[in-house]
């Protein structure tokens, strides 16, 4: 079997040397999604044959992310498939975006089965669209924009620290509150994710942003590098009675944020009609299809 081994903060500058030189835009290889989310994958990590790869755990079953790296993967693939053969599971690949679907229809004809899992496809937009708000698709949001302005003339926006972490997270108790976590398991683990993350901001590189109205956080998002020009938004929060407040963090965090990452990958909807609606509002570049690749 391979030597996979539970994936630890000491690992980034490891995994980030596969990661950051792919092209690969995928939510899933951000090291602060792979680091923060490890409490409920269960997830792993090993490398091979110039390729790292990902183990994960659903439901007690091992699954696998198509491998990162340069060469020839499919020695590597056929290791995965005895890895899972040896845990006597099925060998099953998640977030397997559409051009590696064609690589491996090519490698094993009629061996495999590909499921489209559209409630975990990734929103990529352009960073120049999320900060200009440019053109007449984006009228909406800049009116959100501009009555935040009028109403609040003296917000101010900061880089998130340590020293505001306890603010934020004052802020998440409140928006928990107001919707039902203790009733939705997916916030329960968004919460647990940011309780692995908030306390290793220098740590895991994380750039984050709050807004400040009054002088108390409305807002606040943050996220990590993806690859060397995509970057990826893990959680944004705001106080839904601060009208304008989600548009206007989206906005200034988009203007903050460095211009090497032409791209800005802002996640899933999870199937949830109200998030779809949000995400498809700003106008994505790419809606990033991925795929779950079963083996016949």
């Amino acid at each position: 079997m391979i030597a996979f081994r539970p994936i630890e903060l000491e690992d980034k500058e490891r995994v980030q040397r596969y990661t950051l030189t792919s092209l690969r835009r995928n939510c899933d290889l951000s090291f602060v999604n792979l680091y923060g989310w490890r409490f409920l994958y269960r997830t792993q990590i090993a490398e091979m044959n110039g390729f790292l790869l990902f183990r994960f755990y659903l439901d007690d079953e091992p699954v696998y992310m198509m491998p990162v790296g340069e060469g020839d993967i499919l020695p590597v693939i056929e290791a995965l498939r005895e890895d899972a053969r040896a845990l006597q599971a099925p060998f099953r690949m998640l977030g397997v975006c559409l051009d590696m679907c064609d690589e491996l229809k090519a490698a094993y004809p009629d061996q495999l089965s590909f499921e489209a899992d559209r409630d975990f496809f990734d929103y990529v937009y352009l960073h120049t669209d999320l900060s200009t708000l440019r053109g007449k698709k984006f009228q909406p949001k800049r009116n959100h924009i501009n009555r935040f302005r009028a109403m609040y003339p003296d917000y101010e926006y900061k880089p998130l620290t340590p020293e505001l972490v306890p603010e934020c997270l004052r802020l998440e108790s409140l928006w928990c509150k107001a919707n039902d976590c203790a009733e939705n398991e997916a916030l329960q683990d968004e919460r647990r994710f940011m309780g692995q993350v908030l306390p290793h901001l220098s740590e895991l590189d994380v750039v984050g942003g709050v807004l400040h109205v009054n002088g108390d956080i409305v807002a606040f998002t943050f996220g990590g590098a993806i690859n060397q020009e995509t970057f990826d938004t893990c959680v944004e929060k705001a106080d839904t009675g601060i009208e304008g407040a989600y548009a206007m963090i989206n906005y200034e965090f988009a203007n903050h944020l460095p211009e090497q990452y032409v791209y800005i990958n802002r996640e899933e909807d999870l199937g949830l009609e109200g998030l779809r609606k949000a995400k498809l509002s700003y106008q994505p570049e790419i809606l990033l299809e991925k795929y779950i690749v079963t083996w016949l």
